[in-house]
């Protein structure tokens, strides 16, 4: 039988016969052939149109919200993308348009051929934008003031380190932004790297992730200052002045090349410790014991690849440099709490070399990073361009008192909330609740 062609009549067939109980599909296939190639170029206009640009006031109206600078840098690079987009849009529309007017085989594969390459740029565009939709709404949940509050701790640390700076640097914007998620960690992605979560393309601005535990208590926030330092070693263009500095000073001193490359592989876990201890003061080492204090075998397990310093070595790093901070005492109190809990370097997996020139090792190391000039620094150390010193935990003790009664911590950096907070809780000068919302109500009112 000749199948029929558009607009004859269909067969008269008698019931019963082979023909009658066979699926007429040859029937339909007119009908949906029209409205299904429409509906192709249709789909794929509407997808490149629902991932526009985010529009100021869409994650709400009060000072939590995404900055103007934020949502440019961000619609800049969905703009970028959605032009590919738009233009295979464009192809699916005039191949959808081809196709309806000779449905041929050859025109019907070149448009689901087009119609595919679109729906790949729609994946891409879209995993874009659900990430950024999703960090962007946090700002309308009961998180928006913490996470408000600790993006002015790390715009404050942006601030203390431009402004210590030896000459004038390029302002890097838009300024560091956290957002919160589950997990034990905190982490950051730095600008300018490219990120898995965004197809490998660059990170627009720094992204500061905390677990909901560090913003639940704020005393270990020293977190904040240790991801905002990843982020200033690269901004101040120490990417690679520091781990030069790092390898030449232990030379210097006759340690072995082996040990030099170890502790050069931990140059950015290091100057990150040593940054915002320099940013926060003496309670930001308790923040760093909260994190490395595990058990034994975890703590003296060496790690022949890792980026971090041995958590065992790695708390003597900051206690060196409170001491040079011109806090001894503090130093002395938790060096005695970490060596009573580790007694021993040798029980775990560290390299004998490495053990045997600690003592030497990781003084040079504070002394090459803290207290030796850099360049891109216009020719000042790190302790110079942030110094901290006893005036500055003076005033972060009264600010410790003032969060405890729930009075105007003053005009305090937001940076030394994190101390001062600690400090509260410490010295058990207020419940934890109390501290707590007295910390997240004077930053969030600023």
């Amino acid at each position: 039988m000749v199948a029929p062609t558009r607009g004859d009549p269909a067969p008269t067939v008698e019931p019963g016969t082979a023909q009658a109980q066979a699926p007429l599909v040859w029937r339909s296939t007119g009908e949906i052939r029209g409205p299904w190639i429409r509906s192709q170029a249709i789909s794929v206009t509407r997808h490149a149109a629902a991932l526009r640009p985010f529009r100021n006031g869409e994650f709400g109206t009060g000072p939590a919200v995404p900055t103007e600078g934020h949502l440019q840098a961000v619609n800049a690079l969905l703009v970028r993308l959605r032009r590919e987009l738009l233009a295979v849009s464009k192809q699916v529309r005039t191949h959808a348009s081809d196709a309806a007017a000779r449905p041929t085989t050859a025109q019907l594969q070149r448009l689901v051929i087009t119609k595919e390459r679109a729906h790949d740029w729609v994946r891409a565009i879209e995993r874009i934008w659900d990430f950024y939709f999703e960090l962007f709404g946090q700002r309308q949940s009961v998180l928006a003031d913490w996470l408000l509050s600790c993006d002015r701790i790390a715009l404050s640390c942006y601030q203390a380190a431009y402004l210590g700076v030896g000459e004038p640097k390029p302002l890097p914007a838009p300024p560091p932004f956290c957002y919160a998620r589950t997990g034990f960690s905190p982490a950051t992605f730095r600008r300018g790297i490219p990120l898995r979560r965004l197809g490998r393309q660059l990170n627009p601005f720094p992204l500061v992730q905390l677990p909901y535990h560090r913003l639940v208590n704020p005393w270990t926030l020293g977190a904040v200052l240790h991801e905002v330092s990843h982020n200033l070693q690269s901004d101040l263009g120490l990417n690679k002045a520091v781990p030069v500095a790092v390898g030449r000073r232990l030379l210097e001193e006759d340690c072995p090349a082996a040990v030099a490359q170890v502790w050069t592989r931990w140059n950015r876990e290091i100057f990150a410790d040593l940054s915002a201890l320099l940013l926060g003061g003496p309670a930001t080492v308790g923040s760093l014991l909260d994190v490395i204090g595990r058990s034994p075998r975890a703590v003296l397990a060496y790690n022949p690849n890792g980026p971090h310093p041995t958590p065992a070595l790695r708390a003597y790093l900051s206690t060196e440099l409170l001491r040079r901070m011109g806090f001894p005492e503090e130093a002395e109190r938790y060096e005695s709490l970490w060596s009573k809990i580790y007694p021993d370097l040798r029980a775990g997996t560290l390299p004998r070399q490495l053990v045997d020139t600690f003592p030497t090792a990781h003084r040079a190391v504070v002394d090459a990073l803290c207290f030796r000039p850099f360049s891109q620094l216009g020719k000042r150390s790190l302790a110079d361009t942030i110094p901290f010193g006893v005036k500055e935990h003076q005033m972060t003790l009264e600010a410790a008192e003032r969060l405890a009664g729930g009075t105007d911590p003053g005009v305090i950096p937001a940076r030394f909330l994190i101390g001062a907070a600690r400090s509260a809780l410490d010295r058990g000068l207020a419940r934890p609740g109390v501290i707590t919302k007295n910390f997240y109500t004077e930053l969030a009112r600023r």
